[in-house]
């Protein structure tokens, strides 16, 4: 509450030398720090969640908090783990591309050198899986009547054609179980993760070491603001906000028993999947998207006739261009990643040949313009610019600034908390809500004292 994010020997320290902690301990011994870790991380590892829920229960009681507005955010805080440990996704796909096709070079030599004369030949594939690899090996141990613990290694000796094969096989099956566990460790949403904390993944910080706009490995905190008080948190290793959205909100649910009516976030959280996900949960729209500050402010972009969404249609409900060209409808297209099927129909002119509007309208292609349209995305924009655009719009887009950033300011810069003390998603949570749990105490705390000197 009052020193921010302590060390458990400061804490320690304190217990012995500062008479509200001699006062708390009531005559006790002041614990040892190993002591304070110790009931930290057997203790509190999986009731944090049920102590964070109770004192929130009796702030939110005596503070009459409102959870109907739930002002989101996300910051990304710097992990425990080394800075120089990533993983790359897509390093290791492409490298055991390359290890696939040397297995298959190796298969055409062992066929023709080893195996030919048997009458015996290993299959090839496009892919190979550790497996099938191992069957090969131990087929070619069993064909050629290999042991490999009389294999000959060092200066002196002359390894035979069989060995060498073998040991070129085995080790790119070591390659490809080591680009498997690391394939595996990465998961579908993320693209990379560190060597010394396997939950954390590289992101993009604003606070860069190097002022090389270096990635470092982070985690995405995830907070809904009531009433200046952190009401539910979570923790993702997704560096978009975007895919965070709903994990936060069916947390809020389980916390609370309903979902807020009005969640209030910023461009990072608008998105078809999110919009849909509150129209099915009775959450009214006040999250931006993308383009809402251009909406909004851009004046020239508002009325450009030369937007999809502006044209205007023809009795069969074709888009038409400022020089009366139709957009004819050639197919739809699924949108990827899209958890609710959705499709943008794309639509190509006509004829662009000789528009004497061509320069403005699509000066970069040679060919007749093309247009995607989503008409119920664009209706789902209207209503989010209305919401957002009204009174009560504009004042929960002011209260956004100020409580959901200013918890986090307060956290990151107040108290000087700006990297994890913990490794793993699990210890991360706990610290983490540790910290939230501090927080709205001395929120409470400074606003109970501010009403009784104002009384």
């Amino acid at each position: 509450m009052e020193h921010g994010i302590c060390s458990l020997r400061r804490i320690e320290k304190l217990c012995r030398n500062d008479i509200r902690y001699i006062y708390l301990l009531d005559d006790m011994e002041a614990p040892s720090f190993a002591t304070f870790g110790n009931f930290i991380r057997e203790e509190l590892t999986d009731p944090i969640e049920d102590i964070f829920l109770k004192i929130n229960e009796y702030i939110f009681a005596e503070d009459h908090v409102d959870l109907d507005h739930a002002y989101i955010d996300g910051t990304k805080i710097e992990a425990n783990a080394n800075r120089y440990t990533w993983v790359w996704k897509k390093s290791c796909e492409k490298n055991r591309g390359k290890v696939f096709a040397k297995i298959s070079g190796l298969i055409d030599s062992i066929n023709s050198d080893l195996l030919g004369f048997q009458g015996l030949k290993l299959e090839k594939r496009d892919e190979y899986a550790v497996e099938y690899v191992e069957k090969m090996l131990e087929g070619l141990r069993t064909a050629c009547g290999l042991n490999p613990a009389t294999f000959v290694h060092g200066s002196g000796h002359r390894k035979s054609r069989e060995q060498r094969q073998y040991e070129e096989l085995s080790a790119c099956l070591d390659r490809l179980k080591t680009y498997a566990e690391r394939i595996s460790i990465c998961g579908e949403g993320r693209n990379s993760y560190s060597k010394t904390d396997h939950d954390a993944t590289f992101m993009r910080l604003k606070r860069d070491y190097m002022g090389n706009d270096q990635l470092l490995p982070a985690y995405n905190l995830q907070a809904a603001v009531c009433d200046e008080y952190i009401a539910a948190l979570d923790v993702k290793a997704y560096a978009s906000d975007m895919d965070c959205f709903v994990p936060l909100m069916e947390k809020f649910n389980r916390i609370y028993g309903h979902y807020p009516k009005y969640p209030v976030a910023d461009a990072g959280y608008g998105s078809y999947n999110n919009y849909l996900y509150c129209e099915e949960h009775g959450m009214e729209k006040y999250m931006k998207f993308t383009m809402f500050e251009k909406e909004t402010k851009n004046k020239r972009y508002q009325s450009d006739p030369y937007r999809a969404v502006n044209f205007r249609k023809n009795g069969e409900g074709d888009p038409v261009c400022p020089n009366g060209r139709r957009f004819i409808f050639k197919y739809n297209k699924h949108v990827r990643n899209n958890r609710y099927g959705r499709t943008e129909e794309i639509y190509e002119c006509e004829d662009c040949r000789g528009c004497t509007h061509r320069q403005d309208c699509c000066p970069k292609t040679s060919s007749n313009r093309t247009i995607r349209m989503n008409r119920e995305l664009t209706a789902i924009h209207r209503e989010v610019l209305e919401n957002l655009e009204s009174v009560h719009g504009a004042l929960l887009r002011m209260n956004r600034s100020i409580q959901a950033e200013g918890v986090f300011g307060i956290i990151k810069w107040d108290r000087s908390y700006k990297r994890l003390f913990r490794r793993g998603a699990k210890a991360v949570n706990l610290e983490l809500t540790l910290i939230s749990c501090g927080f709205n105490i001395y929120k409470y705390h400074n606003k109970k004292h501010k009403n009784e000197e104002t009384a």
